[in-house]
């Protein structure tokens, strides 16, 4: 008996196509640009903005997002600890809370939503925190 693929709005599904593209770059220690490029040829269809917006967007961001990272995350778990799933959704979600109008509950609850669905069964709640700890920190200035 098969499992049945969770149901994902278009929202969710960009924001899944990111972290693709996000997690395949790192593992092939492969440029985002590149890997999107790639990615996008395979496929042969439109790539949604969203997904668009949120690959360049961290590729333009990736050391001020990283930082922001370390700067939430303990001495005992850090940036490098993480499941590569878990740091590249967290990737993406400092995008969108210090780039994007994006309003920090939605992009924490699709965080979450995707670490459920994609990692592990503690990670769902260890981004939860991260996150919200990186929102109430979040720079006034772009």
């Amino acid at each position: 008996m098969s499992e049945r693929a969770p149901h994902y709005s278009a929202q969710t599904k960009a924001r899944k196509a990111a972290l693709d593209i996000l997690f395949m770059a790192e593992q092939r220690e492969a440029s985002l640009s590149e890997t999107y490029t790639e990615q996008r040829s395979l496929s042969g269809g439109p790539v949604r903005e969203l997904t668009r917006e949120i690959v360049f967007g961290v590729a333009e961001h990736y050391d001020e997002i990283d930082r922001r990272l370390a700067a939430c995350t303990s001495a005992a778990w850090p940036l490098d600890r993480m499941p590569s799933v878990d740091r590249n959704l967290a990737r993406m979600a400092i995008y969108e809370l210090d780039y994007t109008n994006t309003p920090p509950a939605a992009v924490i609850s699709e965080a979450v939503r995707l670490a459920g669905d994609l990692s592990t069964d503690d990670s769902p709640a260890f981004l939860n925190g991260l996150l919200a700890k990186a929102a109430a920190a979040k720079p006034t200035t772009n």
